[in-house]
This record gives C-alpha cells, structure tokens and sequence, in this order.
C-alpha cells in the first residue's frame, strides 16, 4: 500500500473573500488522502457585477501568485463571480490565466458544468441561498451550457449574511430546499446546490439516497473536475460522500 508522506496534488483555490474557513473545512473531508488545498482570496463586497469587476485585477495576480505555489490546477470559487461575468467572459479570463500560467484554470460553475455533463443531466433542479438576480444570472450561463433549471428553491441572501450562516442550520436548510425542488420537479436529472459558504456535505449524500438523483455541491464538482484531468490517482474517493466523487 502507498504511503502518503506528502501531498500529491496541490489544488490552487481562489476563494471570492479574505478568509478560508467552510471551504477548507469541507475539502478535507472529503478529498482523498493526499491531496491539498492551496487557498488565497478575492475581498468580493456583494453579490453585484460591479463588485466583481472592481476585484478582476486581484483575480489576475492571484492566479500567478498560485502558479508560483507550483499547484496542479488552479480554480475559482465563487459561483456568483462567474455567473456575474457571464460564460463568454468567464472562460475568457480562464484561457487568459492558463496561456499565461502554464496551469490549467477552472471555476466551481464550469465544473459544475464538466459533472452534469459525465451524468448526461441537462434538466436539473436548483437550490440557493441567494437573491433572484444572482439565480437569473446563473440560469443564463447555465442555458449558455444547454442545461436547463426546471425547478428553483432559494432563500435570499446578502453576502455578509451567507458569510455569518450557522453551518448546522445550513445544512437543515439544503434539505428543506433540495427535498421541495426535487419533489417539484421529479423529472429533474440532478440537484445543483452552488455555494463555496454552503455547508452542504452531509446534506448531498442524504438527498441522493432519498430521490436517486446526483447532488451537486461546489467542493464536491470541482474536486471531481481535478481529479478527471489527472488521470491516474494514489487514492480515490471515499463514496460515502455521494454520486459525484463515486463517479471518478
């Protein structure tokens, strides 16, 4: 049996605000051994377009300062930056980042995107903690992906608000949600649940084992979407945490 004695593989995490907390928390609890987390971050105001363009400079040093950390892959959390900036411009400023790294560069939404791709879902249900213009906004890059929401749950939320969030009663909240958008629409081929402060993990596996279908959360799609590009791996998955890391 191999021996971990260090990390092998540095995943590079641009976090939208100046702390790391749920983020990390939840990545070691379920990436495979072996695998690490290599954070910096952005200090997003609010869920706001303007907000994103004011930290689009910070993203481009960012990106550099973890290609001198020497990481395999690079991503941005955040689904509402992405969704802010729209597909087009989104994968633009990726390519940018790449040509100008050498590092391969994701987001959490086009992992999302590369998952419900692997399970053939193109009709899914959608659960957010956040208000209607950010959840348009994400509808629209999703569409611009040929996938289509045919159910939303949300509570609304301010940044600020989602950052403060009791991670237990979170956890009740992605149930509540994800049991009325699945229940809404049982035609759905999967539940997206985006959001870096959502603290979902437990939640996923739960919802998966009541209507059958894959949850997908932020760590879980983007975890998946490193360990794809890979190849081969040391150590897999533990499956217990749901259809998404199982599928690798």
């Amino acid at each position: 049996m191999t021996s971990v004695i260090a990390p092998w593989y540095r995943l590079g995490y641009v976090i939208p605000h100046l702390y790391t907390d749920l983020d990390a928390y939840q990545f070691y609890r379920v990436a495979p051994e072996g695998m690490m987390l290599v954070t910096t971050g952005l200090d997003l105001k609010e869920y706001s377009l303007a907000a994103v363009e004011h930290e689009l400079p910070t993203l481009e040093a960012r990106f550099d300062l973890l290609a001198q950390k020497k990481v395999d892959r690079i991503a941005l959390s955040g689904v509402p930056v992405a969704a802010a900036l729209g597909r087009a411009r989104m994968r633009a400023i990726l390519a940018a980042g790449a040509a100008r790294t050498g590092i391969a560069c994701d987001t959490d939404l086009e992992a999302h995107i590369a998952t419900l791709a692997h399970f053939g879902a193109r009709r899914i249900a959608l659960v957010t903690r956040w208000p209607d213009a950010v959840n348009s906004a994400l509808e629209t890059y999703l569409g611009d992906a040929g996938i289509e929401v045919v159910a939303r749950q949300s509570r609304a939320r301010t940044l600020d608000q989602n950052k403060q969030a009791d991670p237990a009663n979170d956890h009740a909240l992605a149930l509540e949600l994800g049991r009325a958008a699945l229940k809404d629409a049982p035609h759905a081929d999967a539940l997206l649940m985006p959001g870096g402060l959502w603290f979902g993990i437990h939640a996923a596996p739960l919802l998966e084992a009541e209507f059958g279908k894959p949850v997908l959360l932020n760590i879980l799609s983007t975890i998946r979407a490193a360990l794809a590009a890979a190849g081969t791996l040391r150590h897999r998955p533990d499956p217990r945490w749901g259809k998404v890391l199982a599928s690798i």
